[in-house]
């Protein structure tokens, strides 16, 4: 039986699904609900697989900028993708964004594993997509391209959706959207697109929640960019996180199972927990980015006392994905999830 108190975020420092699978499942066993393939290969960087796969390949779309590395996959804010829609493009179409390619294959070896029992039964198969507006825009310098490209991709990121839910059965799905631009648009006080950030979030929240079915299970991802390991802006408290929160369980349209948030390492004072109070999320699990490998099993413990005092139950998490951590820390960081989660179940 899976207690659920543990959250992978979604990447995992692998180079296939099969170790991603095999590790998480050996350190973490019953303490996950669901288990992600990793997001491996040029995923592990999050949405620069968008870039080195779709746009920089797409006739219509002009590269200004690529990051020096060997692989593509920028490695700070300072050198990402740029792009612009080539003269004439009014209308542009995204054919394949390849998410549902990477999760049907990864989902097969994942049927294939559980039925050998190196995956426990009643373990679900998680697949974490950004949300449309993550998805694009932020690769984009004009502002005149982020309307085109945004209305494009949105119907794309639906089809990709209804793929992986027409080959992946719903009682073995776990969808998580990751929302970081959403949070950043509002957080800055700069919004890409024409409108109100907030009423665009919640029409997003309306749309991504209708598209997954209602017995596959749907969480959230509530980000403020990892980018070089470094938030591109620093949360105050928790407060937008839990409007957001708030927000998207209104709006979901369906049963939102998991919303994570993240915790920097050095809040362990009551202004950043404080607004946990205001949660109106109802049965909804709350994951908390607590696990830090800097300070361990003590740190993690001192930032949940805090959190307790607003909240009583809740489940652990790293601030946001693991992929573009250094791999020989991978097992250390899984072990500190456990122990932390059974000290808080004591």
């Amino acid at each position: 039986m899976t207690t659920g108190d543990v959250l992978l975020v979604g990447s995992v420092p692998r180079e296939s699904a099969r170790e991603v699978f095999q590790i998480c499942s050996s350190e973490l066993e019953h303490h996950l609900q669901a288990l992600p393939d990793g997001e491996v290969g040029p995923r592990k960087s999050w949405i620069q697989c968008q870039a080195l796969l779709v746009f920089h390949q797409h006739p219509a779309i002009e590269t200004i900028r690529r990051p020096p590395t060997t692989d593509g996959l920028a490695v700070s804010y300072l050198d990402n993708w740029i792009f612009r829609l080539k003269p004439g493009t009014n209308v542009i179409q995204f054919d394949d964004l390849k998410y549902a390619g990477w999760a049907v294959e990864s989902y097969r070896l994942f049927a294939e594993m559980r039925k050998q029992g190196a995956i426990p039964d009643g373990l679900r198969f998680q697949v974490s997509l950004p949300t449309p507006l993550g998805g694009c825009v932020t690769f984009f310098d004009q502002p005149q391209d982020l309307e085109r490209v945004y209305r494009g991709y949105v119907p794309a990121m639906m089809r990709e959706i209804e793929k992986i839910c027409a080959q992946i059965p719903a009682q073995d799905l776990a969808i998580q959207w990751d929302v970081c631009v959403e949070i950043l648009e509002i957080a800055t006080k700069h919004g890409l697109l024409e409108g109100d950030p907030l009423a665009r979030a919640a029409a997003s929240f309306e749309q991504l929640g209708k598209s997954v079915p209602s017995s596959a299970m749907l969480g959230y991802h509530l980000c403020y960019g990892d980018l070089g390991h470094r938030h591109l802006v620093e949360p105050d408290s928790l407060s937008l996180s839990v409007d957001m929160a708030n927000l998207a369980v209104a709006h979901s349209g369906r049963r939102v199972d998991w919303v994570h948030m993240p915790v920097p390492v050095n809040r362990r004072d009551d202004n950043y927990f404080a607004p946990l109070r205001d949660l109106t999320i109802g049965d909804t699990k709350l994951y908390l980015g607590l696990i830090h490998r800097q300070d361990s099993v003590e740190g993690a413990l001192a930032r949940a006392a805090i959190a307790r005092q607003h909240l009583p139950r809740f489940g652990v998490a790293t601030e946001c994905g693991l992929g573009r951590r250094d791999p020989e820390t991978l097992t250390e960081v899984l072990r500190l999830h456990r122990e932390v989660a059974e000290r808080l179940s004591k």
